[in-house]
């Protein structure tokens, strides 16, 4: 394989791997979503204006020969707070994490944004107004999180709307620990005969300082005969996106194997948007046990785990989950999508009331808050969930087995350096220089490589012709050739070899910690790592064909793109570049359009992402001129006669001992 076909090869890698960035980043989305929305339960809407009175079953649903007319009364219309007070003023090192806005329509949950006092809690990154931050939000104002969906009565062919119905409720009540807690409940009734069947009540509870909600239901069966219920529950949904660019919304299920490791299945918005039958909508892993169901989006996550009876390890009476995917008007990126997950519990009988086997009661904990690396292994109920499995990274060509540990370190590794230098900017520059300092011996011996053999391009186009009707035997020539120079091809190609999965995993780690998220690097520009650098902003601009939006001018990635330049410019000829006009035409185009292409394609990446590349390649341009100089001088201590002391030292350098004119 000759130095071209190496070059153009890593050229096309490198290439791909930002190809895939970009197709990551969304700017090339344009998949047509199914319409309506695709889940386990049907939403409906009541006619705008119409109160609601009552909820019922279905004539058609019955079987007229056994079962009874069951209804239930609508509670009073009512929303009811628990938690932070004001989650403007609410400080959540010292009180609640967030405010839970209850509906009683499915005794759901209508809104959950986090405590923002003093600044220390989670904000939108609107710079001129920042609000403290909404994680769930109903859905087209009918889906709510952890509302109650059908409960079903399988002996009689029937189901009940429960997500319809208004629950009644009391008032909240703070208990002496500190909690506070409401009760939704409703009745289930015969209206044949007007007797109770069923009664429900469903309990949330939040503590200060903590990101979970328990949320308990329980059933209790009022009638002199048994009961066979089953029902659905609507996990969290209506998270938005966080991100200028990408959607990294998705359905996560985590589960647990054999072994006892904690294993996942995940389905984002592109699977969720294609997904024709139920089947494409199930969260599953093989035969391992359901141990929750998340939706999340880049930086945030919201978990509902069902809590196994009897001091279990499982929870048994899951009987399926599955992601949800809801687009009331049926345009894919619209901004009215949301991702969640349901759940379908499994079918259990209630004996006759006073039996002692009459109540039946389930405990759901939600968890609600960041993708945090520390949060989730200090923790050691969240770590013996493996809720670190929310935090995926983009592995590209590179498994998650190599991705994922290098991320993860790098992360770490700026948590630590952030400690004694609490500016992420500064960290990611010195980020940068460590790793060129890790990698500059590969790097040099991959310059000097590359040097000998543009040198020795002349001597390879000779080959060329002298070979050109007997490919192998030039291909065998060409390589003596080198070796006897000691110049190797694969040199040139190593380094890149070695540094793609540093490039994923940096990339992954910076485009995905919650830190960088709102984080500083200068006090008027670059004041949101996570974000476009956004010089100055500007009414947004759509342009043709590609469909990308722009809404401010960038400079970090016109800096980079001056930086690749000046790159490129100091990289050396591909050997026979001299000899080969159609070879010199290609490099010159590439030193054009891979400064271009570059601050194109990563316009709208966030500022931590291009301050990382800017500074490697400026610090390349530095390197280069570096190793550059060490060639020359070099070159030029062989031609007065004088070599290293040593082939690997850049030692001091002596002359060559001329050899005897004749051995005695």
């Amino acid at each position: 394989m000759n130095l071209r076909t190496l070059l153009i090869l890593s050229m096309v890698l490198f290439t791909g791997f930002c190809g895939f960035l970009v197709w990551q980043c969304g700017c090339f989305d344009s998949t047509t979503a199914v319409n309506g929305c695709i889940g386990l339960v049907g939403t409906s809407q009541l006619p705008s204006g119409e109160a609601p009175s009552e909820v019922s079953d279905s004539p058609a649903e019955l079987n007229p020969n056994t079962a009874p007319r069951l209804g239930a009364d609508h509670g009073e219309i009512k929303t009811i707070v628990i938690g932070a007070k004001d989650p403007n003023t609410e400080n959540p090192e010292t009180g609640f994490k967030f405010q839970l806005r209850l509906t009683s329509k499915g005794a759901g949950i209508d809104h959950a944004t986090f405590s923002n006092g003093e600044g220390k809690g989670f904000a939108t990154r609107d710079p001129k107004n920042p609000q403290p931050l909404e994680i769930l939000s109903p859905v087209n104002q009918d889906v709510y999180s952890m509302a109650n969906g059908k409960l079903n009565f399988p002996e009689y062919s029937l189901a009940l709307p429960l997500d319809r119905l208004h629950w009644s409720c009391g008032d909240a009540q703070r208990n002496p620990d500190g909690s506070e807690q409401v009760t939704f409940y409703t009745t289930i009734k015969d209206r044949g005969n007007d007797e109770d069947v069923l009664r429900i009540s469903k309990t949330y509870t939040v503590e200060p300082g903590s990101y979970l909600v328990d949320c308990k239901i329980k059933f209790e069966n009022l009638s002199l005969s048994e009961q066979k219920i089953s029902f659905n529950l609507n996990g969290p949904v209506g998270l938005d996106r966080e991100g200028v660019r990408s959607d990294m919304r998705k359905a996560v299920g985590g589960f647990k194997n054999a072994e006892g490791k904690i294993t996942s299945d995940r389905l984002n918005v592109r699977k969720l948007q294609k997904a024709k039958e139920l089947k494409d909508l199930r969260l599953e892993k093989n035969s391992d046990r359901f141990l929750w169901a998340a939706s999340v989006n880049k930086y945030f996550a919201a978990i509902v785990v069902p809590v196994a009876k009897d001091q279990g390890e499982f929870a048994k009476y899951i009987e399926n989950n599955f992601a949800t995917y809801y687009d009331p008007d049926g345009q894919a990126n619209s901004g009215d999508e949301a991702v969640g997950v349901n759940l379908q519990i499994a079918r259990t009988t209630l004996g006759a009331a006073r039996s002692g086997k009459d109540v039946e009661e389930y405990d759901f904990k939600l968890f609600l808050g960041p993708k945090e690396k520390r949060l989730f292994t200090d923790n050691p109920y969240y770590k013996e969930l493996g809720f670190i499995q929310t935090i995926d990274f983009m592995g590209c060509c590179c498994p998650a087995a190599i991705i994922n540990p290098l991320a993860f370190g790098i992360l770490g590794a700026m948590e630590w350096m952030y400690s004694f230098i609490p500016n992420y900017g500064v960290v990611i520059i010195i980020l940068v220089l460590i790793i060129r300092l890790v990698m500059h011996p590969v790097t040099k011996k991959s310059q000097i490589s590359m040097s000998k053999m543009t040198k020795l391009g002349p001597m390879a186009e000779e080959i060329k012709k002298k070979y050109a009707n007997n490919k192998a035997e030039m291909q065998k020539q060409i390589m003596q050739l080198y070796k006897k120079q000691g110049a190797s091809p694969v040199m040139g190609f190593l380094p890149m070899l070695i540094q793609m999965p540093i490039w994923i995993a940096l990339y992954s780690a910076i485009y995905a910690s919650i830190s960088l998220r709102g984080a500083q690097f200068l006090p008027v520009w670059i004041t949101d790592l996570s974000a476009p650098d956004a010089l100055v902003t500007f009414s947004t601009i759509t342009i043709p064909m590609v469909k990308w939006h722009i809404s401010s001018f960038n400079l970090l990635p016109i800096l980079m793109g001056v930086a690749m330049y000046l790159q490129q410019k100091m990289m050396p000829s591909q050997a026979g570049a001299s000899t080969n006009p159609q070879m010199e035409q290609q490099q010159k185009m590439m030193k054009i359009m891979m400064p271009l292409m570059f601050p194109l394609m990563l316009y709208n990446a966030p500022s931590g992402l291009n301050l990382y590349i800017m500074a490697s390649t400026f610090a390349g341009v530095i390197e280069q001129h570096v190793i550059r100089k060490h060639i020359r001088e070099k070159e030029e201590a062989e031609s007065l006669g004088k070599v290293a002391v040593t082939s690997k030292t850049g030692g001091k350098i002596k002359k060559k001992k001329p050899k005897p004119f004749y051995k005695m």
